[in-house]
């Protein structure tokens, strides 16, 4: 399976509580809700089509119990996400979680690369991880990911959780998609492409 990770991040690169005031208030965090007001009718059909083409979901813990809180409740088979997710198979990282409430759902647990690997392996199509920041970065760590959507909007939080910490694993990307929305958010599909290129000034 392709691995492909959906993030909306702000300008600095905050990822917590985009869905609204109450949805993540760790650390303090009070400035939920910031990606509603720029979230166009093009960012919308985007996501739409990004759902519809995902055979299965991988969340971790916190992302998915957002969303088995919203979405499996949604019934409407004309809202594509809600079908997408309903429909599809969802696996949720957890060493904790027991009795999931959402139906298709399949906890992982254990060394988190190796299962991730192996179903990876194992299934055909493209398995998609949304939110889940800690979940990303393990996965980018193991070497797990094929593939990155950023959709990028214009403000800055200057506080909040980021998707990419302050020390780190290094990796290159190409890009392979970009494009910008009436409302400023700017979309881009990376591909990952190995370890980045060090070199040094050329004197003169």
């Amino acid at each position: 399976m392709k691995l492909t990770t959906v993030t909306n991040i702000s300008l600095d690169g905050v990822m917590q509580g985009l869905g609204g005031p109450d949805e993540d208030r760790r650390g303090g965090f009070d400035r939920g809700g910031w990606a509603l007001p720029l979230f166009d009718g093009e960012a919308a059909a985007y996501l739409d089509a990004v759902y519809q083409r995902a055979d299965g979901f991988l969340f971790g813990r916190r992302t998915y119990e957002i969303f088995a809180g919203y979405w499996r409740l949604i019934t409407d088979p004309a809202n594509p996400i809600a079908a997408a997710l309903n429909a599809r198979p969802k696996y949720v990282a957890s060493a904790t979680l027991t009795g999931p409430v959402w139906a298709g759902t399949t906890v992982v647990s254990g060394d988190l690369a190796t299962a991730v690997g192996e179903l990876k392996a194992e299934r055909e199509g493209e398995l998609q991880v949304h939110g889940s920041g800690d979940l990303i970065r393990a996965l980018l760590a193991a070497g797990l990911v094929d593939e990155i959507i950023l959709l990028t909007y214009p403000v800055v939080l200057g506080q909040g959780t980021r998707l990419f910490p302050a020390t780190g694993p290094d990796f290159a990307l190409e890009l392979a998609e970009s494009r910008a929305t009436p409302e400023g958010l700017t979309i881009q599909v990376y591909r990952t492409a190995g370890k980045p290129r060090y070199e040094s000034p050329v004197p003169g």
